[in-house]
């Protein structure tokens, strides 16, 4: 067991608990964050996205500890019931998801890509999704929703 310090969502975190953990563990079950999902458990799903630096990582397959004091943001972050994010916002308006289940790595995914380029066209969308399994088939509104969320569509 080692203390690891993080910085979750803007606030800083202790938590006891062995350095090879993975990061998913650690925010669902020692700081109740629900946003990330247990998927696959290999980092091929992205049900476990989270923003680390800026860059989305699966956290199923990342240590705590390699993850110490840096910026990990989870869907939590983004937006509350009451007051989404424009991206939650522009999912809800698309009835962008079917289970949900992938959606936070939609969601995640979708945040790096906007906060890295504002206006990406459709096969910029489709190119920065690719590796989130989605089995609902709700593709083509998770598209637009992005599209809406960037100002491409009203």
């Amino acid at each position: 067991m080692a203390r690891i310090a993080l910085t979750v969502n803007g606030t800083s975190q202790v938590v006891d608990t062995d350095p090879t953990t993975p990061l998913l563990y650690v925010l669902r079950n020692d700081l109740g964050l629900h946003g990330p999902k247990f998927g696959c458990g290999l980092g091929q799903c992205g049900a476990c996205t989270v923003i680390v630096d800026g860059s989305a990582v699966r956290s199923c397959s990342v240590t705590v500890s390699s993850v110490q004091n840096r910026a990990i943001a989870t869907l939590e972050s983004l937006g509350t019931v009451a007051k989404p994010h424009r991206l939650q916002k522009a999912f809800i308006d698309e009835q962008a998801a079917q289970c949900g289940y992938c959606m936070n790595g939609m969601i995640m995914n979708a945040k790096v890509l906007l906060d890295r380029n504002p206006n990406p066209t459709a096969a910029e969308i489709k190119r920065a999704l690719n590796d989130t399994l989605c089995r609902c088939g709700s593709h083509l509104r998770v598209v637009r929703a992005i599209q809406r969320a960037a100002g491409a569509r009203s």
